[in-house]
């Protein structure tokens, strides 16, 4: 039988490991494109949009860093909803269970 200093172990190894996977994940960056590739858009890998181009030929060109910045704020804004839903799905999911502040589950 495992003691438990060795599972308290165990444990703090696995939450070091979780952190560095969400860091490198936080800093991996992935592009989206569209219309061939006349709209990219790069994100992290965790989701969050990094930056948008869009070819000046679909747009008018004294108008183009307007439509990025709003479709980038716009992206900002629906991706906090999200995290907010899935929150409250994981309340739910765990029956209203007191974590400690700033406990995240392995898959947030």
């Amino acid at each position: 039988m495992m003691d438990f200093m060795g599972l308290m172990k165990q444990a703090q190894q696995m939450q070091a490991k979780m952190a560095e996977a969400q860091l490198e994940l936080e800093n991996t960056e992935v592009e989206g494109e569209a219309g061939g590739g006349l709209v990219k858009v790069t994100l992290s890998a965790k989701g969050a949009m990094k930056s948008i181009s869009i070819d000046p030929s679909l747009v008018k060109p004294d108008e183009k860093e307007i439509l990025e910045d709003l479709i980038l704020t716009a992206h900002m804004q629906a991706r906090a909803k999200a995290d907010e839903v899935m929150a409250e799905k994981m309340k739910a999911m765990t029956g209203g269970l007191q974590l400690p502040p700033g406990f995240k589950l392995p898959f947030g």
